[in-house]
């Protein structure tokens, strides 16, 4: 997809910078009545983030707290928040900001900072004391993970789980329950029965345990279950119905998964596609790892009408997708790697290509979030072709690397590409093994759009997204037709194929004829990107003047744009229909008005 660059996005919290910090407080009450648990939240090899919690686990007021440690050398911090860091060599000292120095019993606190090196905080004090609460060092070890609980005798409302006890240095005290990443419960064995639920409705649970200082260790593995009974799931027909939703849509956009409910489009699609996961040293990896699984949400934001807790162990768009799979258990996601900007990776993961394989499935299993995704996307942009750069893999590298994601997830999981629809003579299409690849994939999403634009600033003027071609058309096997065609052609089945539909529009100023083919000064204005705006602003702004190949284009003033409108999809739906082809897919979400007529258009013209 040509403009699928990375908007930038501002992180919600804020990095201090640890030079000249001041005002550091003074302690006020001994450690023996408070805990700090140390733990590492992530790790992207250069560098990682650590996370200090503080509890107060006495019966009188904590006024101010102090953490103590010591990193070995090669160890250090680059950046804190919710804390006033400073060090002295190795010795590192985090005392309380102002507004976060007093602790209720019972409270807690945590602060956190990005570092560098691999080292682990040793000798650790709060407030002078031991940071298990006790008055020795070294302080006590939080608990390992539980076992991935199992699920028996699921009802209609309830379910027993069970799971394999964690190991702790002083003991476990308990284990907390947690169903959809919030606590329900805490229990002394290892095994516990939920009750309450609702029939026919899919949960996830995973267990934490506490060690006899009251320290929580890491969350174990997720396990989703689905109660017996309920209602039958919306009928979605045989049809793949898929859209993306973009990680950084949550900044500038404000579109967050809830819209997907608010929209009425939830009920009608049966895929999401999550975008983007990058590629960097030949590995898969989380891209925002704030937008991720880290935005708290409020009660009214989320999916499920439940505020995010500062503990839980997943918050942000994983967890809201999670939500939002429990409330349409026949939604399934699948996370998207690569995309326009991201593709650069994808030269040096086809070198080693089982190893890469294995690096996705160990996000898309990552214990925290592994009942979230169904499946793999791959957006290669483009593999032996150029794209924001030229890759020079050779004509097989897609094909070995598909061949090596299906062996690594197996038939459990889906495995998908997005791929070019260029379908001009030694073009795109020409250029690597789709054929040979397709045999290893449930379905190509086939990026039937951004044909034409103004990155050919001067024109002439044409449809971004044509069904088919037209007389005058820039340039001959740009259009959806062609490239199913020589798809097809190739071996690809007809119902492994999807049409793309945009959910946005392309347009030129300085543009005085209002039918296709006319000159340009260069891109019209957008609200995001010159040259591109959503549909949901330019049904009103530059209402439609005419049809063309399938498609819409608009003159307003200066103005030319081309965009698909729910009668023009209903066109393309028909097409794909009498093709056999697989259903169709969308890019994105947040381009759709707020009652989600696009996604509306694409549901019925699939019926």
């Amino acid at each position: 997809m040509r403009f699928r660059h990375r908007a930038a996005a501002g992180f919600a919290t804020l990095l201090l910078p640890l030079a000249g910090l001041v005002g550091l407080a003074t302690p006020a009450q001994a450690a023996t009545s408070a805990t700090a648990t140390y733990a590492k939240t992530q790790d992207w090899g250069s560098g990682f983030e650590g996370k200090w919690t503080v509890k107060n686990t006495g019966t009188t007021t904590i006024n101010s707290w102090t953490v103590e440690w010591d990193f070995p050398s090669g160890t250090s911090i680059t950046s804190a928040w919710d804390a006033d860091v400073t060090s002295s060599g190795t010795h590192w000292t985090a005392k309380n900001k102002s507004w976060n120095g007093t602790l209720a019993p019972g409270a807690s606190v945590s602060f956190g900072f990005n570092g560098t090196g691999s080292g682990s905080p040793a000798h650790c004090k709060l407030n002078g004391g031991s940071c298990d609460g006790g008055t020795t060092e070294p302080g006590d070890n939080a608990p390992s993970a539980p076992g991935t609980p199992t699920a028996s005798d699921i009802t209609d409302t309830s379910v027993k789980l069970s799971w394999s006890a964690a190991t702790d240095d002083k003991g476990v005290k308990n284990y907390d329950v947690l169903r959809d990443g919030t606590k329900v419960a805490t229990v002394t064995g290892t095994s516990h029965t939920d009750t309450g639920l609702t029939a026919g409705t899919d949960y996830s649970y995973s267990v934490r345990a506490r060690d006899t200082a009251d320290q929580t260790g890491p969350v174990s593995g997720a396990r989703a279950v689905r109660t017996t009974g309920g209602t039958t799931e919306p009928p979605t027909g045989d049809k793949v119905k898929l859209g993306y939703f973009v990680e950084w849509g949550v900044y500038g956009r404000n579109y967050h998964v809830k819209n997907l409910v608010t929209s009425g489009s939830a009920s009608k699609i049966t895929h999401i596609n999550y975008a983007f996961g990058n590629v960097k040293n030949g590995q898969c990896t989380v891209d925002d790892t704030y937008a991720a699984y880290d935005k708290a949400y409020t009660a009214d934001q989320s999916v499920s009408g439940t505020a995010d807790t500062w503990d839980q162990p997943l918050r942000g768009n994983f967890n809201q997708l999670r939500q939002l799979k429990a409330k349409y258990p026949h939604i399934k996601v699948l996370y998207s790697f690569g995309g326009w900007t991201y593709s650069g990776g994808f030269g040096q993961a086809a070198q080693n290509a089982a190893a890469f394989a294995k690096s996705c499935k160990a996000v898309v299993e990552d214990p925290r979030w592994a009942d979230v995704f169904d499946g793999i996307d791959i957006d290669w942009e483009y593999p032996n072709a150029c794209g924001l750069t030229c890759d020079t893999s050779g004509p097989a590298a897609f094909r070995n690397l598909m061949s090596a994601l299906r062996t690594e997830f197996g038939p459990k999981y889906l495995v998908t590409a997005a791929i070019t629809a260029d379908g001009s003579s030694g073009g795109k299409i020409d250029a690597a093994d789709y054929g040979g690849a397709a045999q290893y994939l449930d379905w190509y999403n086939v990026m039937t759009y951004d044909y034409f634009g103004a990155f050919d600033k001067d024109g002439p003027t044409a449809p971004h997204s044509p069904l088919t071609s037209y007389p005058g058309i820039p340039q001959a096997g740009f259009n959806s037709a062609d490239a199913i065609a020589k798809l097809k052609s190739k071996g690809v089945p007809s119902a492994k194929l999807l049409l793309g539909i945009g959910f946005y529009g392309r347009g030129w100023t300085g543009v005085t004829q209002s039918a296709p083919g006319g000159s340009a000064t260069g891109a019209a204005p957008g609200t995001y990107e010159a040259g591109i705006e959503d549909y949901k602003v330019l049904k009103n702004s530059c209402p439609v003047t005419g049809t063309v190949a399938g498609t819409a284009y608009a003159h307003c003033g200066s103005n030319w744009w081309s965009y698909d409108t729910p009668s023009t999809i209903s066109g393309k739906m028909t097409w794909a229909r009498n093709q056999g082809l697989g259903g169709a897919f969308f890019w994105e979400f947040s381009g759709d008005t707020g009652n989600g007529e696009l996604v509306t258009a694409i549901d019925n013209g699939l019926k």
